[in-house]
Order: C-alpha cells, then structure tokens, then sequence
C-alpha cells in the first residue's frame, strides 16, 4: 500500500474528527440544559453558534472534499502513476485539509479559503498526474 493510498483512510477519518470536534462540548452537559442531543442531532446543531456550528460546516466539507481526493488517487495510481511525487502531493492534502478545518474551527476565514483552495489544487494535480507520463 502506497502512502497515497493510505491518505485516503486518512481523508475518511477527517470528517469524523470533525463530528467529534462539533460535539465534544455539549457532551459535558445535560441534553436538558442544552447539551448534545442523540435523539435528535441534527436540531441540536442546528441551534449551535460559533465552534460546535463551524466543526459541524468542518465536516461536512471534508465529506464533500473526500470523493474526489479518492478518486485522483485511485484514477493515478489505476494509470500507473505511484511514488514519490502523488505521495507528496496525497499528504500535502491531508496536512493542507488539517489545517483547513484549524481555520475554520476556530474562525480564520479568509485562511481558510487559502487553504481550501490549496488543498483543492493539490488534488487536481494527483488527478493530473498521469497527464504527465
């Protein structure tokens, strides 16, 4: 398994961090005095400001960001195209995507389009890749 190829473990575990992140403080707290609510989280969220709401918008991007970084790294590695450059590139997304829910998690949000939007040419670069032989 190529490092590329295991980013991709990676890229899937993020939006789950993210939940995670979006959660973590109203699981401190009663449901009944406006703590995490599992009967009902989509409400519960719906109601959030500030971190909880930013970690959950977090996660979601990672879920939309997650179907194309695999497929650039399946379609690259299908063509051929393994070493030291689509690794790279792979965990250039994953540290760019880290640093992106950073940002957004804690309210950066001219920084977090940058980063977006590097994270975003990283993949288009794996997708390209095979371009390139």
């Amino acid at each position: 398994m190529t490092i590329a190829l295991f980013c991709i473990l990676l890229a899937a575990i993020l939006p789950l961090v993210c939940a995670g992140l979006s959660k973590w403080r109203g699981f401190k707290v009663s449901h009944r005095d406006g703590g995490y609510d599992n009967r009902s989280p989509r409400d519960w969220i719906a109601k959030q400001e500030g971190f909880p709401r930013w970690a959950h918008a977090a996660q979601e991007n990672s879920w939309e960001a997650f179907p194309f970084f695999a497929a650039a790294v399946i379609v690259c590695h299908m063509l051929g195209v393994i070493g030291t450059l689509p690794n790279a590139l792979a965990v250039a997304f994953i540290v760019l995507r880290c640093a992106y829910i950073w940002c957004y998690v804690t309210g950066r949000q001219q920084w977090r389009s940058r980063v977006w939007a590097l994270a975003w040419a990283a993949n288009v670069a794996i997708f390209l890749l095979p371009l390139t032989r």
